[in-house]
């Protein structure tokens, strides 16, 4: 590849340098000039030459023929042979010889008429200095070529080794049979070497133009660096249950949310999305499925910050995500219960800075809609509904044939109300770009993003739109002193309609097909209830709900390596964060249109009237929220190697945080004109305002000491002295001390000789205390309320006066006691890699008990007290499982590919709470798995459904429900009383929140195609289908499909049933209890990058096109109406979404 040295290029170095140095340089001319004249005049001469691929020495002699220079040099040194392109357009020698020289590390001094060529040492003995002028000058120098076989250590060829020119972007990639060509732009040129599976290698040209080159299999995962609680870890060393992922299969999925993209890709994290809605589409993440009965979140960390949130950062900024599962989350102490999430972001590297940009357009529908019955399937079930109750059927044969055929549509109309409400498809697009580089004291990382993902909803303003921006710079100050300082800045604008998703889908699922949406003309059809047509609320014609969230983050850095103590640095962070948000919602009242099926017009068409609904009046609601936290911590660190197999390393620091929180909020009705959305315009009555403050303080000291001897036997101590303003400020700090040990056998002699083809293997075992402190705050001590006016009378009076007055009463006990939970986590495990570490295996044991978990006794103490007792530090819950995860990964000539499968499993019992005595055994949840909600555990309750009355024959044979017939669901009679009573529920043991997940990943690479897949799994969840269906509203078509009917005795679902008139609808049974196990195609993304030479013809380092897809197929064998996922089992809820997704990245 030919490179082009321009003049520009050198003037743009000369502005580099300070004013100072300008000065210095021009008084260093001006002397050189006045000792130096006849120099300047060989100089001056001027030449025209032009020529394509001519040696440097036929370059020189050409220069001799025009004018009365003589040439001295060696011709090894100008490599006199080398082919150059020049083309001098009447230029002096100063300026031919600079440009000619320089770029081949090469000075001349001037000796009468002779020009001396030598080495360069840094400066050359005679100055010259580059004037601004406007001749042409071009000399373009072709590079040396070279070319090599790579091949490993047995000799065989290494296809698609990656070869990089060290310093810069440039690089070249070995074909079918190991062999490469590179164009090089001198003999100092170092190439670099690397592959999956293989150390990398630098080699220096040195003058050679064939380099052949044989790599050594690398075992990297034994120096690959793990992220860890304020550090980081040698992943060979880490004797604690960590896993990671890297931000390269992060960026895989098309989903919005990052919390989605973890989903199947690391054991031991369950990940249960239950909303599409765009803003709102988060998972709920647990580690090691749900250890206590209270609040079962992670803490997340991003960049060393706790609290930040995961959702919505910027995929492309994503280095890595790790997830710390046992006793290695200790040092973040009373916040560490449920496990830690660790994110990292990108950082620059030494060399030109590098562009990347990223963009794709997808496109979105629900994953799963629920299939509901039509016009004449309704009218059929309401029939049957009157047979039932004894009264004639409401519609004739003839009218069901008219809502089935479509023949008059203003009086039968058969409206499909998801198609009426919902777009076909909706869009999603994202756009990123990424600028890093820099020198070895400096590097940069710099982001621009931008997302934008539309609603469902037809001929509605819902979008979600965020920008985002990071900037990671760090500086080496001196030989020991480095500084980082980051920044990032989110706006999130969130614009819904009036309604929430949840009333706009119950209103879809309820919509009844007989009734328009729309009449034929297009007009807003009536009401299912309350003003609520979800064709018309789901749209802004009700208003608008515009949210918007400000988020401004930033991260300081200092470190400073002690010079006099080998191995000691001192580490001091402080970073701010601040949000703010703005929450506007106006309401204005709609108007629908009814027709009573008889009044015409004189053409005939029917006359609608139109009436207003929701708000009589305009309704503004304003929300301001200012919040602000501060965390500053110092670390010292030091690390000792005694002799050539002890290493230790030591950690101790101190942390604080605190944060500050307003709030306030204006409301007003009563507006002149629905035109002017201002407070203002709004009346003076019934207006109200409302605000609110709180502050939060954290101090704490950790620590963490590690030893190895030999990387053999390994060991590590971490602990945090933690301080919360959340309990009392005598039972404020606890300690949480963490203690792990490894053992790599595979370092021993014995495994050594017997056991060779396991490269790899660690014994880990772990034993680590964690506390939760996410409890409602300030328990310890008593809350107040304020009594106000009442129904517009002031009350109560003080002293006489006529006139409102607040006045406080009591409205919680303090619980003087209260503390945190505590987490005793307990872990046994092994990592092993095998056949020249292309595989690798991992598994771990571990049980967990969580004790002092804050709960009321109010199970215990009969209601009738009228008490409202605290919560007290009684409960206690075990949780235990196992985890796994395998991966296979090699090459072969063109092609390589990465397989993986990794699996958790988890299950709790509550061990001890305050739980109502009397019951019986099998309906305490003493023992059992925690229920649903702890809130409510009579809810897992569910009368055991065996199957349906088929006549009355078998409704007289069993005990059964009073009033019971045939089509009925049978319940079964547990107790064997002889009769069906509350007596007869059973304890459901399952929950929303899966048993065991599973994922299986492939990555796989042919030439210039790649692809990658991901598989993902739950099982062992459950959820309740329940349906508001009758003359309420609509029933599902798998109902109507299996409906006992008369005709059908043996159907395998029961009768057609009205609102919850029914005693198998309004006791839960479990019929309508449906496991939720699923498997699904959770991403799928192929490519193809552009070869290298075709994107560099391109002015580009590379370029590659893909489709991807999320969540396109899911098999789910019970649960077949809604995504298995879906929190809500009545399809009252946003669904999740299924994506189709294009896309091009380019790196500059």
């Amino acid at each position: 590849m030919k490179k082009t040295l321009q003049i520009h290029k050198l003037l743009l170095t000369a502005m580099k340098i300070t004013l100072t140095q300008v000065f210095l340089a021009i008084g260093l001319m001006s002397s050189t000039f006045a000792s130096n004249t006849n120099a300047q005049n060989v100089l001056s001469q001027r030449v025209t030459l032009q020529a394509q691929e001519l040696g440097m020495r036929s370059v020189l002699t050409q220069i001799e023929k025009q004018t009365d220079v003589k040439f001295v040099f060696s011709s090894k040194l100008i490599q006199s042979n080398r082919k150059i392109s020049v083309d001098f357009q009447n230029a002096q020698l100063s300026k031919i010889f600079d440009n000619l020289f320089k770029p081949l590390h090469l000075t001349y001094e001037i000796s009468g008429k002779m020009v001396i060529i030598n080495r360069s040492t840094g400066s050359s003995s005679t100055t010259n200095t580059l004037q601004e002028s406007d001749d042409i000058l071009s000399i373009e120098i072709l590079e040396q070529t070279i070319t090599g076989t790579v091949t490993d250590e047995t000799g065989q060829v290494l296809p698609g080794v990656n070869i990089l020119i060290k310093g810069t972007q440039r690089g070249a990639i070995t074909d079918a049979k190991g062999q490469y060509k590179i164009s090089v732009p001198d003999n100092n040129a170092v190439l670099i070497f690397s592959s999956i599976g293989f150390q990398k290698r630098e080699v220096v040209v040195g003058g050679k133009s064939v380099l052949n080159i044989t790599l050594s299999t690398d075992a990297q995962s034994l120096d690959e660096v793990v992220v860890v609680g304020y550090g980081t870890e040698k992943k060979v060393t880490v004797t604690g249950s960590v896993v990671s992922v890297k931000g390269s299969e992060v960026v895989q999925s098309p989903s919005m949310n990052v919390s989605n993209s973890l989903v199947g890709r690391l054991p031991g994290l369950v990940a249960v999305t239950s909303s599409g809605e765009p803003g709102y589409d988060g998972a709920t993440l647990r580690i090691r499925g749900v250890n206590t009965l209270g609040d079962s979140s992670p803490l997340v960390v991003v960049d060393g910050v706790p609290g930040r949130s995961l959702e919505r950062l910027d995929p492309s900024t994503i280095e890595s995500i790790t997830i710390l599962k046992d006793a290695s989350a200790a040092i973040y102490g009373a916040q560490a219960a449920n496990g830690v999430i660790l994110v990292t972001t990108k950082r620059g590297a030494s060399g030109k800075p590098t562009i990347t940009f990223n963009l794709n357009q997808g496109f979105g529908q629900p994953t799963r809609l629920p299939a509901m019955a039509n016009a004449a399937e309704y009218a059929t079930m309401l029939n049957e509904i009157d047979a039932y109750a004894n009264r004639t059927g409401r519609f004739t044969a003839q009218e069901v044939q008219k809502f089935r055929d479509g023949s008059d549509p203003w009086r039968y109309p058969n409206t499909d109300w998801f198609g009426a409400v919902l777009k076909p498809s909706s869009s999603q697009n994202y756009a990123n770009i990424g600028i890093a580089g820099g020198s070895d004291n400096f590097k940069y990382f710099v982001s621009f993003g931008a997302k934008s993902q539309d609603g469902y909803y037809k001929n509605s303003g819902t979008k979600y739109n965020q920008y985002d921006f990071r900037s990671n710079i760090d500086a080496k100050i001196s030989k020991n002193i480095s500084f980082g300082f980051d920044v990032s800045g989110r706006m999130e604008d969130r614009n819904y309609p009036t309604r929430n998703a949840g009333s706009i889908f119950r209103m879809v699922m309820r919509g009844k097909p007989n009734l328009p949406a729309y009449w034929p003309d297009g007009t807003p059809g009536p009401d299912i209830e309350y003003g609520d047509n979800p064709a018309v609320v789901s749209t802004d014609a009700t208003g608008y709900d515009r949210d918007k969230w400000y988020y401004l983050n930033s991260n300081m850095k200092l470190n400073i390596q002690i010079p006099w103590v080998k191995g000691l640095s001192f580490l001091t962070t402080a970073s701010i964060d601040k949000g703010l948000r703005f929450d506007k919602r106006f309401e204005t009242p709609w108007y629908l249109y009814s027709w009573d099926g008889q009044t015409v017009d004189a053409s005939g068409k029917p006359v609608l009237v139109k009436g207003k609904k929701g708000f009589d009046d305009a309704r503004l609601t304003e929300q301001m929220e200012d919040n602000h936290s501060i965390l500053m911590n110092s670390i010292l660190n030091y690390e000792r190697q005694i002799g050539s197999h002890h290493y230790m390393k030591f950690m101790v620091g101190t942390e604080t945080r605190s944060g500050q929180m307003d709030k306030f909020s204006a409301y007003r009705r009563y507006f002149v004109s629905t035109a002017i959305d201002q407070l203002f315009a709004g009346g003076d009555l019934q207006k109200d305002n409302n605000g609110s403050a709180s502050q939060n303080a954290r101090r704490n000291f950790f620590g963490r000491v590690n030893y190895n001897y030999k990387e053999k036997y390994l060991a590590e101590f971490v602990w945090r002295y933690d301080g919360s303003y959340i309990f009392p400020a005598d039972k404020r700090y606890g300690f949480f001390p963490g203690v792990s040990l490894g053992w790599r056998l595979s370092e021993e002699e014995f495994w050594k000789d017997k056991v060779s083809f396991i490269d790899n293997m660690k014994l880990r075992a772990s034993w680590g205390q964690t506390g939760n402190d996410r409890i409602a705050e300030w328990q310890y001590l008593s809350s107040y309320g304020f009594f106000a006016n009442s129904g517009g009378v002031p009350q109560p009076l003080i002293l006489g006066i006529d006139q409102e007055n607040k006045t406080l009463y009591e409205t919680r006990i303090p619980n003087l006691n209260v503390t945190w939970e505590v987490a005793n986590q307990a872990n046994v495990g092994f990592d092993m890699q095998l056949l020249k570490d292309k595989l690798s295996f991992s598994a771990d044991y571990f049980y967990n008990t969580r004790s002092q978990i804050l709960w009321p006794r109010n199970a215990s103490v009969p209601t009738s007290t009228g008490l409202t007792l605290p919560s007290e530090n009684i409960g206690k819950v075990a949780n235990t499982g196992f985890e796994f995860d395998i991966n296979y990964h090699n090459k072969s000539r063109d092609f390589s590919y990465q397989l993986g499968f990794n699996g958790g499993y988890s299950k709790n019992k509550i061990v001890f709470w305050d739980e109502a005595p009397g019951a019986p055994d099998y309906q305490k949840t003493t023992g059992y798995p925690i229920p649903t909600d702890p809130k409510n555990p009579t809810a897992d309750l569910y009368y055991n459904a065996i199957g349906i009355f088929k006549d009355q024959a078998s409704v007289d044979a069993y005990p059964h429900w009073d009033n019971a017939r045939p089509g009925d669901v049978i319940f079964e009679d547990v107790n064997k009383d002889g009769k069906i009573d509350g007596n007869d529920r059973i304890r459901n043991t399952k929950s929303n929140i899966p048993r065991f997940t599973t994922g299986f990943t492939a990555n796989l690479r042919y030439k210039q195609f790649d692809l990658s897949i991901l598989f993902q799994g739950a099982f062992g969840a459950v959820n309740y289908i329940s349906t508001e269906s009758g003359e309420i509203g609509n029933f599902l078509k798998s109902f109507y499909n299996e409906r006992w009917t008369p005709e059908n005795p043996n159907a395998s679902g029961p009768r057609t049933f009205n609102r919850s008139n029914e005693y198998w609808v309004s006791n839960r049974n479990t019929y309508f209890l449906k496991n939720t196990d699923y498997i699904r195609l959770k991403n799928i993304q192929f490519g193809y990058s552009l070869p290298k030479k075709l994107s560099q013809k391109l002015g580009l380092e590379g370029a590659r096109i893909y489709v991807s897809g999320l969540n396109l197929w899911t098999f789910s064998p019970d649960y077949k109406d809604f995504d298995p996922e879906m929190g809500s089992g009545s399809g009252q809820g946003y669904p999740l979404q299924k994506v189709l997704n294009t896309g091009l990245s380019f790196t500059f």
